[in-house]
């Protein structure tokens, strides 16, 4: 059984984060196993979107180095350091705390980075990335029903945002945005969850 949670702002609405640098060299002090990562904006879900990120990833400790878990176009599912992805993208990925309060005691950690470490190897859901671009085009928007359960919770996600959003939900036991499906998930909806904190844009 996992916990729903609701969100605190209108699906509408950007939210402005200005950076707060976060040096990679401290990062050992602050990342922990299945908080969340977003990249921010770059790419068609930022052009889609509704907020300032385009990409979602879950942290995850292997040993002594820190790893992104993610779903990407043309590679799909992998893992990568966090410290290849800051160096390569340089103020752009913003750290949020998962759980920040410890008010859900029954969040599990290790279920819901074990499952995005299941996604290595999937394919990108590009039929999944038109879905929700469509849903954004006007007028089409006001006819489409809204889609508020996830009828099939075991079925592999395959974008970035649903990817997180699903190992968070079935994996960890808590769903971090209430009354949206999985698929339907983009980053601004999981930057504006009450389930996670921002602490900082990481810097070289």
């Amino acid at each position: 059984m996992y916990i729903w949670l609701r969100k605190t702002r209108s699906s509408s609405e950007p939210v402005p984060i200005p950076p707060k640098p976060l040096p990679l060299a401290e990062a050992s002090r602050w990342v922990r196993d299945a908080d969340l990562l977003l990249f921010r904006r770059s790419g068609l879900v930022a052009r889609v979107g509704r907020g300032v990120h385009s990409h979602a990833a879950m942290a995850a400790w292997w040993d002594d180095q820190i790893f992104l878990l993610e779903v990407t176009p043309w590679f799909g599912g992998r893992a990568v350091t966090l410290e290849s992805q800051v160096r390569r993208y340089p103020g752009r990925i913003d750290l949020f705390w998962a759980d920040p309060d410890g008010k859900f005691p029954h969040f599990d950690r290790a279920g819901a980075v074990r499952l995005m470490k299941q996604l290595a190897g999937t394919s990108y859901g590009y039929r999944v990335l038109c879905r929700l671009a469509v849903r954004r085009l006007p007028l089409l928007r006001f006819f489409l029903p809204p889609e508020t359960e996830d009828h099939h919770p075991s079925d592999p996600p395959a974008i970035c945002s649903q990817a997180v959003a699903w190992a968070t939900r079935v994996g960890g036991g808590v769903d971090p945005v209430y009354l949206l499906a999985d698929h339907l998930t983009e980053p601004a909806d999981l930057a504006r969850s009450i389930f996670y904190r921002y602490m900082g844009t990481f810097v070289p």
